[in-house]
């Protein structure tokens, strides 16, 4: 056989963030701690179903669903509830602005909204991104050919945001450029805007034009309050803005392995939500064909019946208290032991316990 086609590829490098889960099944030490992928552990690290799932699961299997298809762009009551969940009063009149599709979990979303931008913004918009950030944002937006740069986000020398870095970034990018941006619980640093600063940025947005891509893996993870995770999202809609919203439901509902999600585009109308909806349908199409159906209905069937959503929120409630309560114990177990905090900064470890979600960056030297 002669040589092969595909001789010339090189070996990839691994996944920085997958990288370190192997790299920990491989490990032997019984004392080990897994702190690569953002996945919910119970107090015994084991995964965690919720019981709301479980339960709509029961149902699903009860009323005999079929597999057929879903229509390309998702499962119209889960579409309903993505957008009220979302944007919550802030809904109401601006339905018709939407352009919804359900999505392959958060990633599949922000690829079909890197996707729209490649084929209809304007050759050589660039995408600024936080620095740092969710490491696989560099590669949906790579992938799909479109530009990227970087904003200031993170101050290492206080532990928490560098406003005034970011917000000096998103002023001198050039006007309508589009600015990726955290809804909450900023992954990997644990560090928000607050509401007040939300509303500095959503006028700089404004004023520069720009399309603001907003990335919600995390909605009741940050503080257990869905409406005020969605804050910045609710805001924008308020000031009448044409924005991006990727949502994931792999953390708050644990549907991790459902691969569930939805794209938003809120449009200046109708008529051109219309148009946007139809664009974004042809990439699905030549992509996937359409999304899977089972961790959609799980949702709509949590959805539809009140208990069963109050149940849903209550335990999300109680995953988001435990990572705040561990966030306390390390801030307790680092000032017990003395732990002098890196460079002299100031402070006894409360920007542990300062910042928010799933992730934190500690300030603790290699």
């Amino acid at each position: 056989m002669s040589s092969s086609f595909f001789s010339h590829v090189p070996q990839a490098a691994p996944d920085p963030i997958l990288g370190v889960s192997l790299a920990y099944k491989a490990d032997t030490n019984p004392n080990k701690v897994d702190l690569g992928v953002g996945a919910y552990r119970t107090e015994d690290g084991k995964p965690y179903v919720l019981t709301s799932v479980k339960k709509a699961e029961q149902r699903i299997l009860e009323q005999g669903h079929n597999k057929e298809y879903l229509p390309i762009d998702g499962l119209a009551e889960f579409k309903t509830f993505t957008t009220q969940l979302l944007f919550g009063d802030t809904l109401k009149g601006n339905e018709s602005r939407l352009a919804v599709t359900q999505s392959i979990s958060g990633t599949g979303a922000l690829r079909i909204g890197a996707e729209f931008i490649r084929r209809f913004l304007p050759a050589g918009t660039t995408v600024y991104i936080s620095k740092p950030t969710w490491s696989n944002h560099f590669n949906v937006f790579r992938e799909a050919r479109v530009p990227t740069a970087e904003y200031r986000y993170f101050d290492k020398n206080t532990n928490g945001l560098d406003f005034a870095g970011l917000t000096a970034d998103i002023e001198n990018a050039p006007n309508r450029s589009v600015i990726l941006l955290h809804l909450c619980a900023h992954n990997p640093t644990g560090v928000d805007p607050t509401n007040d600063q939300w509303k500095i940025i959503g006028e700089i947005v404004k004023r520069k034009e720009h399309l603001a891509f907003l990335d919600s893996a995390y909605q009741g993870y940050a503080t257990g309050d869905l409406s005020q995770d969605a804050y910045a999202a609710r805001h924008f809609m308020t000031l009448g803005l044409e924005f991006f919203v990727a949502q994931s439901y792999s953390k708050n509902f644990g549907l991790y392995g459902e691969r569930i999600g939805a794209f938003t585009a809120v449009c200046a109308n109708e008529s051109v939500a219309t148009k946007a909806l139809s664009q974004m349908k042809l990439d699905i199409r030549a992509m996937y064909s359409n999304p899977p159906v089972h961790g959609a209905r799980i949702i709509a069937t949590v959805a539809a019946d009140p208990a069963l959503t109050q149940e849903w929120i209550v335990e999300l409630k109680g995953m988001a208290n435990r990572i705040i309560e561990m966030r306390q114990e390390l801030m307790k177990a680092l000032k017990t032991r003395g732990t002098p905090l890196p460079n002299g900064q100031a402070g006894e470890w409360t920007h542990i316990v300062n910042q928010i979600g799933m992730f934190s960056f500690t300030g603790l030297t290699a």
